[in-house]
């Protein structure tokens, strides 16, 4: 991570330079806010450390000039300042930056300081590095609507409830949340590997169709591993990939890739799977018409305990009012479907 530091103090900008190379960090150092301002415009700097008062440009000037940019993404600015009080800090924070480091600073907390700005630009990747790859996917079908949002949605409810259970209280906490929310909009990715003739077939899919179909998921998990390999301190990607890859298994053992059951099936994908089969049976689609909830939850009520876990059907009928609100909110216009259908169109869930 390269550190762009900005301070007409020379002792001040060597020592916060020191203390960033020690720790593995690239620091370069210039004295005026002009200069900082040309260095950040080459885009090699995401975190800037810069004084208060400096010729040329002081820091808040560098900070609104920042912020005015409007390319480029996002730049975590600490400033560094000898005033005190809540007016400077106001100050501060309507110029643009985001943290303060009162002069004379400890290094420890310096570094302390540099490592949550990193965390805070890496969730920024990471939002919008999930968003790109799902709208890749998502952009090969034209019918699918707000389904990412559902989606994610749908998963976030589930998860939440389930996170009060015995069951799974010791798995599922806040982050827990944050990332199924985050990563269930991969779940699909590897589409773009399915030909148009097949994603985009009206009517059911024959054997060997199917067949093709089946290998979105082990191309999601292997695109999903490839992305990890160039963004290892990524560590959302592996739950990503084990819902790519995991989705479509069922509680029984009958699903695909690979015929995993039960608690083999990683607690992501059997999230997944309820929330994306749901959202599957009461959206529109090039095969299918939208089918209203009361059939959407029948099926999956019948699929309890086989195609799905039964205390994530559980959990789904506790939560069947948020649901109905979600699809209210982003769903399409629902045109049913009779039961007879459903069947017919059972390969392609």
């Amino acid at each position: 991570m390269q550190v762009l530091i900005a301070d007409d103090d020379t002792i001040t900008a060597d020592v916060i330079a020191h203390a960033l190379r020690k720790y593995g960090y690239q620091a370069t150092v210039v004295n005026n806010g002009l200069d900082a301002f040309e260095l950040i415009r080459t885009g090699q700097f995401k975190i800037v450390i810069s004084d208060w008062q400096m010729p040329g440009m002081t820091g808040l000037e560098l900070c609104e000039s920042i912020r005015r940019r409007r390319t480029g993404g996002y730049i975590y600015v600490i400033l560094l300042t000898s005033y005190g009080g809540i007016d400077n800090v106001v100050c501060g924070l309507e110029a643009g930056a985001d943290d303060f480091l009162t002069k004379p600073f400890n290094p420890t907390e310096l570094l302390v300081r540099v490592r949550v700005g990193e965390r805070v630009l890496a969730l920024e990747s990471r939002e919008l590095m999930i968003f790109a790859l799902a709208k890749l996917a998502e952009s090969r079908d034209r019918e699918t609507g707000a389904h990412l949002e559902r989606m994610r949605e749908y998963a976030r409810i589930l998860a939440e409830e389930l996170s009060t259970t015995d069951d799974f209280s010791y798995i599922i906490d806040g982050e827990y949340v944050n990332l199924i929310y985050l990563t269930t909009p991969l779940h699909d990715i590897g589409k773009v590997a399915v030909p148009d003739r097949i994603l985009l077939k009206e009517g059911p899919l024959n054997e060997a169709e199917f067949e093709i179909m089946k290998t979105h998921t082990t191309m999601g998990a292997k695109t999903l591993e490839e992305v990890a390999q160039h963004s290892p301190k990524a560590g959302f990607l592996q739950m990503a990939k084990d819902i790519a890859i995991s989705h479509h298994e069922r509680f029984d053992g009958s699903g695909y890739p690979y015929g995993i059951a039960g608690d083999e099936i990683p607690l992501c994908g059997r999230i997944t799977s309820v929330a994306d089969v749901y959202d599957a049976l009461t959206s529109k689609r090039v095969y299918k018409r939208a089918y209203d909830h009361a059939l959407a939850k029948k099926i999956i009520l019948e699929g309890s305990g086989t195609t799905f876990d039964s205390r994530i059907v559980e959990a789904f009928l506790r939560k069947e009012a948020e649901f109905i609100s979600v699809r209210e909110e982003l769903g399409d216009e629902v045109e049913y479907s009779g039961e007879g259908e459903v069947e017919s169109q059972a390969s392609r869930l």
